[in-house]
């Protein structure tokens, strides 16, 4: 069987993570998204919306059923006992359902399996289970305009978020490999995520 590469990607918010990781699969690799299966577990329904009301309370829970993100990421931010709490019921379940997925695409004998992990560097785990790490870069300024431009944020609440991600140079030393996303127009990029893929099996 031919040799698979476990890619990280990452990258800070704003940074174009997405829009690679679609190229990437365009190309034939099988993309794991972190955020999407994260969201997954607190869905209606997901296995961590009991544990969630067990530990902080129906409050929690929106009327459908879900995690009321909102509430939760407000209370993160003022307690960091919380973050960590809520981390311990859902980070097992992600992990879970992030290895249901990976076997999966080795049963379809894939080439390239793409982890789309935020928080790579964050988190400290992920390192030792990746081949290579594929870190997507630009500047803050970049970074600021897209995602404001994108989720409707004001400044100061983009900053905020920027702020309690990895800092770049910390991203950067992670990288076995760095596309700089400023000021690229799609077609550029697609040529750097090509030209990367090559070094990835695709």
């Amino acid at each position: 069987m031919a040799a698979v590469t476990r890619l990280g990607l990452t990258g800070g918010i704003g940074s174009g993570k997405s829009t690679v990781a679609q190229m990437l699969a365009e190309l034939g690799a099988a993309i794991i998204d972190a955020d999407a299966v994260a969201r997954g577990v607190t869905l209606p329904g997901g296995p961590a919306i009991d544990p969630i009301a067990r530990e902080f309370g129906r409050d929690f829970i929106t009327t459908q059923g879900a995690l009321d993100r909102d509430r939760m990421r407000e209370l993160a931010f003022a307690d960091a006992g919380a973050k960590r709490r809520l981390e311990a019921i859902v980070h097992p379940l992600v992990g879970q359902e992030i290895q249901r997925q990976a076997d999966s695409a080795l049963r379809q004998g894939v080439r390239c399996i793409v982890f789309d992990i935020p928080l790579l560097v964050e988190s400290g785990r992920w390192r030792q289970t990746l081949d290579r790490v594929l870190v997507l870069d630009c500047s803050s300024e970049t970074q600021l305009e897209r995602v404001m431009a994108r989720s409707k944020l004001s400044r100061a609440a983009a900053l905020q978020i920027m702020a309690a991600q990895a800092p770049r140079l910390l991203r950067l030393a992670a990288a076995d490999l760095v596309i700089a996303n400023d000021g690229l127009s799609l077609e550029q990029l697609r040529v750097q995520v090509r030209r990367a893929a090559t070094r990835f099996g695709l």
